[in-house]
């Protein structure tokens, strides 16, 4: 059984059963099948579906915004913002899945031989809490399109979301048994992995459980697509615009209470302007309001579980521990919930807990550096590989500087965000694979080579039969 916790009182939400071996096995079997109706379809009526997704998604938008938020505590804004941004990454590759699946003609080859994209089968996506709908939908709109049905195996805090999940699916008219959601212990996914009707698995989550997903799926040759933690570096130069970089970074490291692979977490900056920007910074920290997370107003709220409170708060004291100096927060808000004060920690140093270590939750590291030389190298010393930002107003030498980062995206004066227009993903230990974009609607086909030889081709249909007759 599963039973969930409100995060914003610690109090019980509701109990869910797990469903059965004998659930599973329909699932699967249900998915095998429908896929291979489903891949025949063209993609100009395959995206109808994700188009009545789009529909379905806006329909309930409160109602799905409002199950975020009670199930994994996201402020009610944010968390309406996050179905409306999977209601667009539908529409978005309804739009240009074709274009993106279309066969591409072999330039070398005067024939019709070219490069097509087929789909690979039934894909099991393993998805994570912070952005329980997003994360799902930005797999699966490509996915879909691509003529792949989906197995969904999600957190196990957030059910009420996998299971609307399903709900919208139905309402949008997707094929009987092309997907459906499993509630099931972590224990049972390396079976479904090894199943021969999964032909690949997709996951965001730490990097932990990546490493153990790819392990089971490359012991059966299963295609991955990972997407994992992160420690992303936000580096603001000496001629950094100070009051926009510290807005940005503000919003970079607090949204979604500090819980994204992609928030800013390890500020860089230059020694020069560094208390100008800690000063800024400190001040827009305590704007902040920290509330009900139902509360249109509030931009702090709970963060998931009371476990990472308590595990991001031994995190604040052993860098504090380590001579790091506190600037606000650093500790659990007396009140029911699972709430952390927003907390800013300067003259953080690379042997640090908070530089070292992935900080998931509202707390900001600040790094003092001489130059942009030494700014780069901090940046790169890290595991991480995700986001990385780059504040300065010399666009050509930002852009210099974004080639030496070693990171999935460099977002020059900007905040680092996942877009249906824009691959996404990360390098070293933030996982591999992309999504989004062209490149992550291709992850889950077969990128076939279909070659037809010149003199054949150019014969007509006739003279070949007459051969063929002949011999």
């Amino acid at each position: 059984m599963i039973v969930t916790t409100n995060p914003a009182t610690g109090d019980r939400l509701a109990a869910y059963d797990l469903h059965d071996d004998a659930y599973v096995e329909t699932a699967l079997a249900a998915a095998a099948n429908a896929q291979k109706i489903w891949r025949k379809r063209p993609v100009g009526e395959r995206v109808h579906l994700l188009r009545n997704i789009a529909k379905a998604l806006r329909a309930g938008k409160s109602r799905y915004a409002e199950m975020v938020t009670r199930e994994m505590g996201k402020p009610i804004v944010e968390a309406e913002a996050e179905i409306e941004k999977c209601a667009y990454n539908c529409d978005f590759y309804a739009e240009h899945a074709a274009d993106y699946l279309a066969d591409e003609a072999l330039v070398s080859n005067a024939s019709q031989s070219a490069v097509v994209f087929d789909p690979l089968g039934v894909v099991l996506a393993i998805m994570p809490w912070n952005y329980p709908f997003w994360q799902f939908f930005r797999f699966a709109a490509p996915a879909f399109a691509a003529g792949n049905g989906a197995i969904l195996k999600h957190a196990n805090n957030v059910p009420e979301c996998a299971l609307a999940i399903e709900e919208i699916m139905r309402e949008a008219g997707c094929p009987e048994g092309l997907f459906a959601t499993l509630l099931i212990e972590p224990s049972k996914v390396a079976a479904i992995i090894a199943d021969d009707r999964i032909a690949a698995v997709t996951l965001t989550g730490s990097t932990e459980v990546g490493a153990i997903v790819a392990s089971q799926a490359g012991k059966a040759l299963k295609k991955q697509v990972l997407e994992l933690g992160g420690s992303d570096p936000f580096i603001v130069l000496a001629d950094a615009d100070l009051e926009e970089a510290a807005t940005v970074a503000v919003k970079a490291r607090y949204i979604n209470v500090g819980q994204s692979c992609v928030n800013a977490k390890r500020f860089i900056v230059e020694e020069s302007i560094a208390d100008r920007f800690v000063e800024l910074f400190c001040a827009k920290v305590a704007a902040l309001k920290i509330g009900d997370p139902m509360a249109r107003d509030t931009n702090i709220g709970p963060m998931a579980r009371e476990n990472l409170m308590t595990g991001l708060h031994a995190q604040v004291e052993k860098t504090v521990a380590a001579g790091a100096r506190l600037m606000a927060g650093g500790k659990p808000l007396d009140r029911a919930g699972f709430y952390y004060a927003p907390t800013v920690l300067d003259h953080v140093r690379p042997d640090m807990a908070a530089f070292s270590e992935e900080t998931f939750g509202p707390v900001a590291a600040i790094i003092r550096v001489k130059d942009a030389v030494e700014a780069v190298r901090l940046a790169n010393q890290t595991e991480y590989g995700l986001g990385s930002a780059i504040w300065s107003r010399n666009i050509e030498r930002a852009r210099q500087l974004a080639r030496e980062i070693d990171a999935g995206a460099v977002f020059i004066n900007g905040m680092v965000a996942s877009d249906p227009r824009y691959p996404f993903g990360g390098i070293k230990r933030s996982g591999y694979g992309r999504e989004l974009g062209v490149y992550g609607i291709r992850e889950f086909v077969n990128i076939k080579t279909v070659w037809i030889g010149p003199a054949v081709a150019a014969e007509p249909a006739k003279k070949i039969s007459e051969k063929a007759g002949a011999q």
